[in-house]
């Protein structure tokens, strides 16, 4: 039976808990002690978005459980390809958007920087399963572009490294990236948007800890967590490394059917983020992205909950509502 605690990878570094990550939907049932018919299931690549669970994931996922709201999120189901699913693969319009190669500038002030193609887990409902990150990713050539962009919007004071999971790029990588673009005088915030300290937070090394800390950037971190039990004690060290060096920790969460639609269960999660210190920043409802229509909930139901949430929990543990709209000029806020 599989432990229900990541402890038993604490002495392996990331790239090793990477490259055994489980890849296969029958895999992954087996780990987890259920039957493959109890499930839906798709064995094999689906759609071209393969199963990819890295263990100190699963080891949190509930034994011969199929409702597990870890394992819904990471099992590729038939539903996905139903002749009747609906959604784009392009959902919110990110072409439109991409001046250069491995650059989404949206929003005034602030870029995206695509610094990896590939992430740590592949969540079901993301709304980036369909992309190209071979237009994007970021060679020499197409870094060098992206740089003098950056020099030449002088407006833009925040980069947000995204991607993929920008976490994935080595400490040494990163911190030639931070080191060029710190020399953008114009720059000033540094974003770090990744879900790698939740499902391998042995990624939170010393050595990124401590360049991040003494970046003249003001660092924000945006982890993103669903569920209280993605939540474990690794999880919460790796956080108090990143404090220890001053940088700011937020949270967003999607929110998903049969997953975390349930106030009591988003409350625990504000409670258990604070506990580890990162403040709930984003509750997003579901990006149309074409395959994950069945994670879906009308828009009603989920101002219920975030007034719920606002009832239960004082302001600063109520995460924003928020969709996105193709176009507009901020996350728009749902009241």
């Amino acid at each position: 039976m599989i432990s229900h605690t990541s402890l038993q990878w604490q002495s392996s570094d990331w790239q090793s808990i990477l490259q055994t990550a489980i890849r296969d939907s029958a895999e992954l049932l087996q780990a987890v002690g259920i039957p493959r018919g109890s499930l839906d299931a798709i064995t094999g690549e689906t759609a071209g978005f393969a199963v990819l669970a890295p263990r100190p994931f699963v080891a949190r996922m509930e034994y011969g459980n199929p409702k597990d709201p870890l394992l819904i999120q990471v099992l590729a189901l038939k539903e996905e390809i139903a002749p009747n699913a609906v959604g784009t693969t392009d959902p919110l319009e990110e072409q439109r958007f991409t001046p250069v190669p491995g650059i989404i500038h949206k929003y005034f002030g602030r870029v995206l920087l695509m610094t990896a193609g590939t992430c740590a887990v592949n969540c079901r409902y993301c709304f980036r399963r369909h992309n190209d990150y071979a237009q994007n990713i970021l060679t020499p050539a197409r870094l060098t572009e992206a740089l003098t962009y950056l020099r030449s919007q002088t407006d833009i004071t925040e980069v947000i490294l995204s991607g993929g999971d920008p976490l994935l790029t080595s400490d040494r990588k990163l911190s030639e990236l931070v080191a060029e673009l710190e020399a953008i005088p114009h720059i000033q915030r540094l974003r770090i948007h990744t879900r790698l300290p939740i499902v391998i937070p042995q990624r939170i090394t010393t050595e990124l800890c401590q360049r991040l800390g003494q970046s003249r950037f003001q660092v924000t971190m945006v982890v993103h967590c669903n569920h209280p039990k993605e939540l474990d004690v690794e999880v919460g060290l790796a956080m108090a490394q990143l404090k220890a060096q001053g940088i700011t920790l937020l949270n967003q969460t999607v929110l998903l059917k049969n997953i975390n639609n349930c106030a009591a269960t988003l409350e625990a999660l504000s409670t258990e983020l604070f506990k580890i210190g990162v403040l709930p920043y984003y509750l997003h409802t579901l990006d149309p992205v074409q395959g994950a229509a069945h994670f879906a909930q009308p828009i009603g139901d989920s101002k219920q909950l975030h007034q719920i949430l606002q009832a239960r929990l004082p302001g600063y543990l109520v995460p924003k509502l928020v969709s996105e709209i193709p176009g507009g000029a901020s996350k728009t806020l749902i009241y």
